[in-house]
C-alpha cells in the first residue's frame, strides 16, 4: 500500500465513511490512513482501500476474510525507523500484503486483534 506511512485514525469515522461496504453487524476495530489510502481491520475481515489516479476517482477495495489469512507479522519500529510493518499472507499468494504503519501505533494490539480473528476462526 504505497510508500507512505499510515497513521491510526478514528475507527468510528472509518465505520461511517465505509458504511456502504460493511455488513450490518460488522464493526471497524482499528484503522490506518496514508495520504489517500486506508487500511482497516473489522470484526469480519482485513480491508485495503487504494485510491488511484490523479483525481482519485478510481478506488480499489480489497477485502480479505480472516479465514484466508495464513500468516501475519507485525514488525515494530526500531531506533532509527520511522514506521512499523504489518504483513499479511493470503492463501494462494506468495507475496504478502504489506502496510507501513506509524511507529505510534500499538503493535501488540494489532497482533492481538489479528490473532483473535485469524486464529480464533480456526477453532
Amino acid at each position: 500500500m504505497g510508500l507512505f506511512t499510515s497513521t491510526e485514525v478514528d475507527a468510528a469515522s472509518i465505520q461511517s465513511d465505509f458504511a456502504g461496504i460493511l455488513l450490518p453487524d460488522e464493526q471497524v476495530l482499528v484503522a490506518f490512513k496514508a495520504i489517500r489510502d486506508t487500511v482497516f481491520l473489522t470484526s469480519h475481515r482485513f480491508v485495503l482501500v487504494d485510491v488511484q489516479g490523479l483525481t482519485g476517482s478510481k478506488v480499489s477495495v480489497q477485502s480479505v476474510p480472516y479465514r484466508s489469512i495464513i500468516r501475519f507479522s507485525v514488525e515494530t519500529a526500531g531506533t532509527f525507523d520511522l514506521d512499523s510493518d504489518l504483513s499479511i499472507w493470503v492463501s494462494g499468494s506468495a507475496t504478502p500484503l504489506t502496510v507501513k504503519v506509524s511507529r505510534a501505533a500499538d503493535p501488540q494490539r494489532i497482533q492481538r486483534l489479528l490473532a483473535e480473528h485469524v486464529l480464533g476462526s480456526r477453532k
